[in-house]
């Protein structure tokens, strides 16, 4: 077990990726805190894990609320008395072209996806530079590597963790804190479904996948062994790395 002995925090673990990140963590002996604003999902989530070695404790958590997400953090310490990895995973986005979006959906996709991971890695910092240790993984996406039609602000969002995240690898070195990101290609998950109802919305993802050499949607766990990777003492000398887990939707050169 990769993860035995390690306290996580998996953000959006009520569902898609973050659930299928909770559940291999569990199964890799990590006590997982699924932290989801749904709490349903989240409790859904840990009875998933109840067979499994590492114990998963559900926190409802409003990443977009520096307070609650110090609060969850908190709870986490009082709990099992450390924290060794956080999973910024949460996410959200509407697929629409930008000259049609509205600033309300511009401010609750920055809040989300740009916002809520800064505010968790302030809720961590303090915690991993007293032990010395610590892996922060934010789960990123090819959008922010290389745009994606219909998700501008989106892609602005994941460009910036990506940014963020190589900062903060860089800062928190001399306390052997790990940074790393993750960046999926379209995946097959509900908010996937949610986002693309709309003619726009399935017409971009078909054409995603039609450039995926695997000619396939993602699947959660596809994306889990790389999370692991970065959340294990694996990746001990691996800091400030963008890691694209999409199929071969983009290759660099």
């Amino acid at each position: 077990m990769r993860l035995e002995g390690k306290v996580a925090i998996v953000t959006g673990g009520g569902s898609g990726i973050g659930r299928a990140i909770c559940l291999r963590f569990a199964q890799e002996g990590a006590n997982v805190a699924v932290a989801d604003i749904n709490l349903a999902g989240a409790e859904e989530t840990v009875a998933l894990a109840a067979a499994a070695p590492g114990e998963a404790w559900a926190a409802a958590c409003d990443i977009t609320r520096l307070d609650a997400v110090r609060t969850m953090a908190a709870a986490v310490l009082a709990r099992w008395g450390r924290i060794d990895v956080l999973v910024n995973n949460a996410g959200w986005d509407k697929i629409e072209l930008f000259s049609r979006s509205q600033p309300e959906t511009w401010n609750k996709v920055i809040d989300i996806n740009l916002r809520g991971p800064v505010n968790c890695v302030s809720a961590v910092l303090p915690a991993m530079t007293d032990q010395g240790s610590g892996s922060i993984i934010s789960i990123g996406s090819d959008a922010g590597r290389v745009g994606s039609s219909g998700e501008a602000v989106y892609s602005a969002c994941k460009a910036g963790v990506i940014g963020f995240s190589k900062t903060i690898a860089r800062e928190m070195a001399r306390h052997n804190v790990r940074v790393n990101v993750v960046c999926p290609g379209p995946t097959n998950t509900p908010l996937l479904d949610e986002i693309t109802g709309g003619d726009t919305g399935s017409k971009i993802i078909e054409g995603m996948v039609r450039q995926v050499p695997f000619r396939r949607l993602g699947q959660p766990e596809d994306i889990t062994g790389a999370v692991v990777f970065f959340a294990s003492d694996d990746s001990g000398y691996v800091t400030g790395q963008v890691l694209s887990v999409s199929g071969g939707l983009t290759m660099a050169g």
